[in-house]
């Protein structure tokens, strides 16, 4: 077996040599021609992703989407979502070390008047890569102002990651070269001549982002609500998704009444009670302090979860060899086993 795979991976290598060597030649005698020639851009239109819970598992997808994607010939990358979504955790991923303009908790006056001093000088600094946020900016700059600069960055071969990427394409009068989009869902596209425009990604995931947000909120709730009247704790399980919900993953078959749970859980929705962030890793419901890895992304007051209900079977995942409990913030609790289709392909929610 051994010495089989050997072989393979040497006949492998010689076939990339041979492609390489004939692509090179192709180019010095052609060049014209294999500036044109993108297989990414010819056939890659969109890839979708589930948003994940927690900064943590949001950075690791922006390492794999960056890995899967970015070419180091893509020079303008745009970021489009709403506020909160988790665009900073994905673009600390997709480009570690990048520092970023924007603050989460607080305005840096330093980095506003060292942007403005380079937008209004021209100024190139050393970096290869440059970060904007489009919505902080325009606070006190102009919206030509910032095309202009973005424009002179990609003139000297620079890297811009633009968040809100889809209040700048009108100024700019270019589209990027990959659109990240994210809502409840993660949207990778590699834009053509024919779209798509970074407006229309995010008309897409801004509407889906509040499933999102209820959905974390509802698993927050069940999980204490399981600790509390069940003494089930997280180790028991671990975190998955599925669309307009969520996924508690149990290692082991739980015995407890769904129905009862969801009527726990829907009690506590029907208090009204406000949800606030505490900290980086826990948020308010009402006075309690609950621990939660997504903390900036929730519904301001649990009467924003609308409804909510449980499947009412735990469903035994046989690639995982786990027992789903699955919880919904639609009215579509049938056909479970088709849902990706109507919510990532068709489209009709």
């Amino acid at each position: 077996m051994g010495r089989a795979n050997s072989f393979f991976l040497y006949i492998s290598s010689i076939i990339h040599w041979a492609t390489s060597t004939a692509y090179t030649a192709f180019s010095h005698q052609y060049p014209a021609r294999t500036a044109m020639i993108n297989p990414l851009q010819q056939y890659l239109i969109s890839t979708q992703y589930f948003a994940p819970r927690g900064k943590e598992r949001l950075i690791f997808l922006g390492d794999h989407i960056s890995q899967r994607h970015l070419l180091y010939t893509d020079r303008l990358i745009g970021i489009v979502g709403d506020a909160g979504s988790g665009k900073s955790s994905l673009i600390k991923g997709m480009f570690p070390g990048l520092e970023l303009t924007n603050d989460d908790d607080v305005i840096n006056p330093r980095k506003i008047l060292s942007m403005r001093e380079a937008i209004a000088l021209g100024e190139i600094k050393e970096a290869s890569s440059f970060h904007l946020d489009i919505r902080f900016l325009t606070g006190f700059m102009q919206m030509w102002e910032i095309a202009e600069f973005v424009k002179t960055l990609l003139e000297h071969k620079k890297r811009v990651i633009i968040e809100h990427f889809n209040l700048l394409r009108q100024a700019l009068g270019r589209n990027a070269d990959l659109i990240v989009g994210i809502g409840e869902e993660i949207i990778v596209a590699r834009p053509t001549m024919f779209g798509p425009l970074p407006e229309s990604i995010y008309d897409i995931v801004h509407e889906s982002l509040k499933y999102r947000k209820m959905a974390h909120t509802a698993e927050e709730i069940t999980r204490y609500i399981l600790e509390d009247n069940y003494g089930i704790y997280p180790d028991s399980y671990y975190f998955s998704d599925i669309r307009n919900g969520f996924v508690l993953k149990f290692y082991n078959h739980e015995e407890f009444d769904i129905q009862e749970l969801e009527d726990s859980v829907k009690e506590v929705i029907d208090q009204h009670q406000p949800v606030a962030y505490y900290d980086e890793e826990h948020i308010t419901i009402g006075e309690r302090i609950v621990e939660c890895g997504g903390p900036r992304l929730q519904v301001t007051n649990t009467r924003d979860i609308q409804n909510f209900a449980f499947i009412k079977e735990l469903m035994y995942d046989k690639d995982s060899k786990t027992h789903c409990l699955i919880g919904i913030v639609d009215k579509n609790c049938e056909n479970i086993e088709n849902r990706n289709t109507q919510y990532f392909l068709t489209r009709e929610l």
